[in-house]
């Protein structure tokens, strides 16, 4: 045995506990409100406590952490602890830079272990129906940030024509609609197009209908659907998925709908996690350790709960391709997004034109 190897890891063994440790840290500072507090400015123990309103003693010892784990810094002078601007973008505001509500998934997926560690012994997984109405609302926060300040220029307004689109007026819909909220902002952006949005949570569908009509929105709807088997005669002008794939029982059934659903012309932009099929591709990116864990914890054990293909988060670019196909796109064109963990798929089936000046309203 390499001696200095196994003291390496040791080490390295030890950092991975002290990186668990201020995940719920930064949890525990996002719900409190204490990144906020602490990007005002140095404070003392008590004066941040005050500042956020929070028993001091708790917030010394949370100090203790984030500020050892190098996320805060320490004057001793005059006990104060500063949040440096460079670390807050990551932290604070209410745009997709701000990380932290991401803490919260991986501090609400640890509630689950038990249940997974039976479906690695029994088989099968742990039903969706057991994350929510939890996961419904982590979903929504996490993603809400990035989408509210990306969608339309970071994904929309990629695809060459799509924005003069749906300026214009076309059908539009999207698939695991989740909350609803990129289908209502879309909605809120381009009032000549219709939109609508499905998803088998119910609960969900119930908050991105009262999003809807405090924004006033009247052309969006949203239903409870499977989207293995999506009403006939339906077709859209453009299907969206975003992050909605991988998780699904039976994602190749979802993607056949999809091209069955998608008018002439028509394109399908899947949003959804940028990675290879290989594990060998994927070592040295530093965020699949992240992806594979929450894979496991969530994402392939409900599809593979539901006896589905468990296909899980990083289904890799070159599956993804493969299943396009199978599902009749014959022109798929992968783009980076400025969200470094996703690509973009623009999609078009078999006998669909590239380009189309004037795209009809179809049935919503």
């Amino acid at each position: 045995m390499n001696e200095t190897k196994a003291r390496k890891f040791l080490e390295r063994i030890g950092e991975i506990y002290s990186g668990a440790a201020l995940t719920l840290m930064i949890d525990v500072g996002f719900r409190a409100g204490l990144w906020e507090a602490a990007a005002q400015g140095p404070a003392t123990s008590e004066q941040l406590a005050a500042l956020a309103g929070l028993e001091e003693r708790y917030v010394r010892e949370w100090l203790g952490a984030v500020t050892t784990g190098e996320i805060m810094e320490y004057e001793p002078e005059n006990r104060t602890y500063s949040l440096a601007p460079e670390h807050a973008i990551s932290l604070t505001g209410e745009g997709g830079s701000n990380r932290a509500p991401n803490a919260g998934l991986l501090t609400y997926l640890g509630k689950h272990v038990n249940s997974v560690v039976n479906a690695f012994r029994d088989g099968g997984g742990v039903p969706y129906s057991q994350y929510r109405p939890e996961f419904t609302g982590l979903m929504d926060q996490r993603f809400r940030r990035e989408y509210d300040e990306r969608l339309l220029d970071g994904y929309i307004r990629v695809v060459p024509g799509l924005d003069e689109r749906l300026v214009s007026g076309i059908s539009v819909c999207d698939i695991g609609c989740g909350t609803g909220h990129n289908m209502n902002l879309m909605a809120a952006a381009y009032p000549a197009s219709t939109f609508v949005g499905f998803d088998i949570a119910a609960d969900a569908i119930d908050l991105a209908r009262a999003e809807a009509a405090e924004m006033g929105l009247g052309n969006v709807g949203f239903e409870v659907q499977d989207a293995t088997n999506l009403p006939g005669g339906l077709s859209f002008d453009l299907m969206t998925t975003f992050d909605a794939v991988h998780d699904q029982a039976n994602p190749q059934g979802a993607l056949n709908e999809i091209s069955r659903c998608l008018a002439p012309g028509g394109v399908y932009l899947m949003i959804d996690i940028k990675a290879s099929s290989d594990i060998k591709n994927n070592i040295g990116n530093p965020l699949a350790p992240y992806l594979y864990t929450v894979s496991t914890m969530h994402c392939m054990t409900v599809s593979l709960a539901a006896n589905g293909a468990g296909l899980g988060t990083v289904w890799g670019r070159e599956l993804a391709l493969e299943m396009l196909t199978t599902a009749g796109m014959s022109e798929v064109e992968v783009l980076d997004s400025s969200n470094p963990t996703n690509s973009i798929y623009v999609c078009r089936k078999a006998g669909g034109r590239k380009t189309s000046p004037s795209l009809r309203k179809g049935d919503s």
